[in-house]
């Protein structure tokens, strides 16, 4: 089996951020949160309740935008706001900019009484982030999305939902941000976004010059290489969930050999 490719490696990272859920339901939004969520799935939590992103739960585990042949249930797009009041779920979302304390900005850049670009809006990023666990998936790690403060808080991070007192904080768990480089969290001193690993062929000072704040590192261990997928989950990545390489579009196919 060839060497894992970056976006391989990510997968396996997105897979890993919900290894230890559970029975919850997962809704990742994008190519590569759904092939991590998915390959979860068929390893490390087969317990994971997932959909095809529109109204069915799955019982079965289908490529990328295949359609579900073996179908559970039922939820029609109302009843999502039950499950996200309930907070059974763990949702894997973009984000436009990051900053330093783990707030998420999807709503638009520049002053917020008249921004220079308009983006999707808050969308469901404040209830998702103040009422189920929440991660983050960044294709492209740069200065431009990890920025000191982001222009607008559409997802809220763990320091502003403490400010904003025990209704927002109670469940506020912003678990994982993946990149195309490294694996981070928000549980730096002050809560503050921390460097837990970076991709196999990528440097600490890389991600460090790709990120727009000082970011918190355990100085007591060395910064871990995130690991590579294992052969099983190659194969499954490969021959069951992406077998048209759709991952390689949503993030450069570099091999730790070449990136070395």
């Amino acid at each position: 089996m060839s060497e894992s490719s970056r976006a391989e490696v990510c997968a396996a990272a997105i897979a890993d951020a919900f290894r230890d859920d559970g029975e919850i339901f997962a809704s990742p939004m994008g190519m590569l949160p759904m092939l991590g969520v998915r390959l979860a799935k068929l390893t490390s939590n087969p317990d994971l309740v997932i959909s095809d992103g529109e109204s069915l739960f799955l019982a079965g585990v289908p490529p990328l935008f295949a359609k579900g042949d073996v179908v559970e249930g039922w939820i029609p797009f109302p009843k999502v706001f039950d499950v996200v009041a309930h907070g059974t779920r763990h949702v894997m979302m973009g984000a436009t900019q990051v900053d330093r304390h783990g707030n998420q900005n999807i709503s638009a850049i520049g002053d917020f009484a008249q921004p220079t670009r308009q983006l999707l809006g808050v969308r469901g990023a404040p209830g998702n982030t103040v009422n189920n666990r929440t991660s983050y998936w960044v294709p492209k790690h740069s200065p431009r999305v990890f920025v000191e403060q982001v222009d607008i808080v559409s997802g809220v991070g763990p320091r502003n939902a403490k400010a904003a007192g025990a209704g927002a904080s109670k469940y506020n768990d912003i678990h994982r941000i993946v990149t195309n480089l490294a694996v981070l969290d928000v549980k730096g001193p002050g809560d503050t976004v921390r460097l837990l690993s970076v991709h196999p062929g990528v440097t600490v000072d890389e991600v460090r010059e790709a990120t727009g704040f000082g970011l918190e590192i355990d100085a007591d261990a060395d910064v871990p290489e995130t690991r590579s997928p294992t052969t099983e989950e190659l194969t499954l990545i490969r021959e069951v969930l992406d077998p048209r390489t759709l991952r390689d579009r949503e993030v450069k196919p570099v091999s730790p050999v070449e990136a070395s």
